[in-house]
Order: C-alpha cells, then sequence, then structure tokens
C-alpha cells in the first residue's frame, strides 16, 4: 500500500531537519532532501547537511538525494525531479514513508505539482551575449522571459549569481522557442508541514549558525575545494557560504566583509525562501505551519503534531 508523502519545509535555520528526523525513528521513515546543494559531496559544512541529526537514538535514518554528485558540477530541477521519482518509488516499493524535507521551495513544488520539463542542453551562443551583463540587467532579462512563458520557475532564491541568472536564461529561452511534447510527471500527493519561526529569532540563529560554522571549519572547506582544482567560479556559482567565502580565500574581500556580507545574504535567503512559500499557498499548496521549535522538548512536541495532523488528514 502506498504511503502518502510528508513534506516539511522552511526557511534556513527553522529546525526543519531535526523534526524530519525524530519523525522518521518515530514512523519507520525514510527522508528525501529539497536542498539544491546538500546533493554535491565535500560541501558540508557550508549547506549545512547536519548529518549527525540523521541519527536517533542511536539509529540511522535513512536519507536520499544527499551527496550523489561532484563539487563543481551543476545540478538543474530536471536532475532533481529524476532523482526524486527514483527515491519515491524505491521507498514505496519497500514499505517505509518517505519524507521530503528541505528549504529550496523550486525543487518542492515541482515535484509536488509535477512540474513537466524538458532537458535544456547549453547556449553558447546565448551565454556569450549574456557574459558581461550584471546581475541586474540579467534579472531583468529573465523577468520579460518569465512573462512571456507564464514561468513560475526561477525567482530570486535560485538566481542570486549571474552564472545562475544566465543560466535561468537559458533555461527560459528555450522553453519559448521549443514547445516540443515534455516528459509528464504525476503530482504527488502530500500533507504539507510548514516551521514558521519568528523573523527575530530566525536571524538570531542564522547568525549564531554562521560563526559556529566559521568555527567548525568552513574556510577550510572551501579551501580544500579550490586545492582540489576546482575553479573559484564554479564555487562562487553556488552562492551564499560558498560564493563569499571563496571570494575571500582569493583575496577579493576582506574576512570581515566577507562575513558581513554572508550573514545579511542569509537573511535575505531566508525572507525569499519565506516569500515562495507563502506563493505555493497563493498558488494552490495547502501548508500546515507550525512553530518552529526551541529544543528537545518542543521538537518532539512538533512530531507529535505533525503526527495529530497526519492521522486527520489519513481519517478524510
Amino acid at each position: 500500500m502506498m504511503k502518502q508523502l510528508i513534506t516539511i519545509l522552511g526557511p534556513t535555520a527553522s529546525g526543519k531537519t531535526r523534526i524530519a528526523t525524530r519523525l522518521a525513528a518515530r514512523i519507520d521513515g525514510e527522508i528525501i532532501s529539497a536542498d539544491s546543494r546538500q546533493v554535491y559531496r565535500r560541501m558540508d559544512i557550508g549547506t549545512g547537511k547536519d548529518i549527525s541529526d540523521y541519527t536517533v537514538c542511536n539509529k540511522k535514518i535513512p536519507y536520499h538525494l544527499i551527496d550523489i554528485c561532484e563539487p563543481g558540477s551543476k545540478y538543474n530541477l530536471f536532475k532533481y525531479q529524476q532523482d526524486f521519482i527514483s527515491a519515491y518509488n524505491n521507498i514505496q516499493e519497500r514499505g517505509k514513508q518517505p519524507i521530503l524535507c528541505g528549504g529550496t521551495g523550486l525543487y518542492i513544488e515541482s515535484v509536488l505539482k509535477g512540474y513537466n520539463l524538458s532537458p535544456v542542453p547549453q547556449n553558447e551562443v546565448l551565454r556569450n551575449d549574456l557574459a558581461k551583463k550584471s546581475l541586474e540587467e540579467l534579472t531583468n532579462i529573465l523577468v520579460e522571459l518569465k512573462e512571456k512563458n507564464g514561468s513560475a520557475m526561477h525567482n530570486k532564491t535560485d538566481v542570486d549569481t549571474c552564472q545562475r541568472a544566465i543560466r535561468a536564461i537559458e533555461i527560459e529561452t528555450y522553453n519559448l522557442n521549443n514547445k516540443t511534447e515534455r516528459r509528464i510527471l504525476p503530482a504527488i500527493p502530500s500533507i504539507i508541514i510548514g516551521i514558521d519561526i519568528e523573523r527575530d529569532i530566525r536571524r538570531e540563529r542564522i547568525t549564531d549558525r554562521l560563526r559556529k560554522r566559521l568555527e567548525e571549519g568552513l574556510i577550510q572547506e572551501v579551501q580544500g575545494l579550490l586545492e582540489e582544482g576546482i575553479p573559484a567560479e564554479n564555487l562562487i556559482y553556488y552562492g551564499l557560504e560558498y560564493k563569499y567565502i571563496t571570494q575571500y580565500c582569493i583575496g577579493e574581500i576582506t574576512y570581515d566583509d566577507m562575513f558581513r556580507n554572508l550573514e545579511i545574504a542569509i537573511h535575505q535567503f531566508a525572507k525569499r525562501q519565506m516569500t515562495w512559500f507563502r506563493g505555493m499557498e497563493r498558488r494552490g499548496t495547502p501548508i500546515h505551519w507550525i512553530t518552529a521549535p526551541k529544543d528537545e522538548a518542543t521538537t518532539e512536541a512538533a512530531v507529535n503534531e505533525i503526527l495529530s495532523l497526519t492521522s486527520k488528514q489519513a481519517s478524510i
């Protein structure tokens, strides 16, 4: 018997992974990550994989779509859909409970609604034409293309660097000019839980977590990737921690500028995540919001609340 997918979403630093893993421990579940950067190996601290959270009471919680490709490569939405369906079907076939957890709203919405996508090849002529444009100019081009396509993809959360914006323009241009038959994927029914965290608490957690990650070796992680031979521009493409710390490592900005700019960027990123989730609601996706936990006791209370919600949903 197919088990209904449970989705747990929320902004960065909301505690969603800890809730998801403890829920999984209670209901024999497995986690499918919905994070566009946790797919990369050896990018652990900066992407906040928090692998220790996947051990609950000495029990390892299985997870999927984490550490599945090499840093320096460019994972994409089309590939995520393929990988999600494969993991989801595998979990269902083994009679386990699938739990989708993450903060990349585009990835989450694409699988819940069954976005019909086609693989989009690189367009070198277009890339060369766009190469010298600023992020603001690229964003304006993208907005015009999205309006022509009626597209809900590629919001500011996903195009915070020029490389990402160029790829988004490439995709929207392809979709505008190629009305070929696309893959048909079914929408995935799911009960969706949103982790609601007060802005001031979220901001405090983000700043504290950034300091902690720097103490734990985030700069050394980025330096190690550079020493592997991964080009700086490829790391900058990933945005946030990898963008600003790479710029610091190659001498473009000072440590203080790095910390200040990164802190601001993460706060802005969390705000954009919430904007996306609220947009999902406006587009007809119901989200059950629960208060972000503060400690282990309130985490367990959140799990109980989710179990109550899923039980009610199953009885309808």
